[in-house]
């Protein structure tokens, strides 16, 4: 064998190797988050990525098709445009979407909140809104100071998960109960529905996970 065969036989035998590495390759099946805006086109689901001009169409894997029903239930088969961050799998450009986080009626992208954000909550009468994350849990309400306590992991428990913090004479205490919360006001739905006490004072409202 001449010294040109020798060099193609090695540089066949590395690309069957590596070709085999990449076929023996697991695939990543663990579901993440998509964030992006949905429509229904027909029979079929279309999903555009944040920040990106591919799109995938949409299987829901969910048990009884859950997440596609609380999608209609915002206006999905009726034609509207959804802002939508779903759990679920990227498969040959299929998204299989297994969980439900939250959609809104024309509503804008909002990536992931990182460190700074595990959490947000908000409602309506009185409006609300809390941000839980990073070093603090901030409360803002109408026409009252902003309440801030020092953040520490809310606990989980089953379908729940809670909060309980203190700091300059205020007592807060915060639980979500993963059950599907809709807001009118807010034109969407949303995975958790969110309890706030503070100093006695009770607040409802929605909430998802960041």
């Amino acid at each position: 064998m001449t010294f040109r065969h020798s060099l193609a036989a090695l540089a066949a035998l590395f690309l069957s190797a590596t070709l085999q590495a990449e076929e023996a390759k697991p695939v990543d099946d663990t579901p993440k988050m998509a964030y992006g805006l949905m429509l229904k086109q027909g029979d079929r689901l279309i999903f555009s990525p944040c920040r990106d001009r591919s799109y995938a169409n949409v299987e829901d894997v969910s048990a009884d098709g859950s997440v596609t029903k609380v999608l209609n239930s915002v206006g999905l088969d009726a034609g509207k445009r959804l802002y939508v961050e779903l759990l679920g799998v990227l498969d040959n450009g299929t998204l299989k979407a297994s969980a439900f986080n939250m959609a809104r009626v024309e509503g804008r992208c909002q990536m992931p909140g990182g460190k700074e954000e595990a959490w947000r909550a908000a409602g309506n009468d009185p409006a609300w809104a809390l941000v839980a994350g990073g070093e603090h849990v901030r409360l803002q309400r109408y026409g009252k100071p902003e309440v801030v306590l020092p953040y520490t992991e809310f606990r989980n428990e089953g379908n729940l998960s809670r909060y309980e913090g203190s700091a300059d004479k205020n007592k807060l205490a915060v639980r979500l109960e993963k059950t599907i919360c809709r807001d009118a006001q807010a034109n969407g739905a949303f995975a958790w529905t969110a309890s706030v006490e503070l100093n006695g004072q009770m607040l409802k409202g929605c909430a998802w996970q960041r």
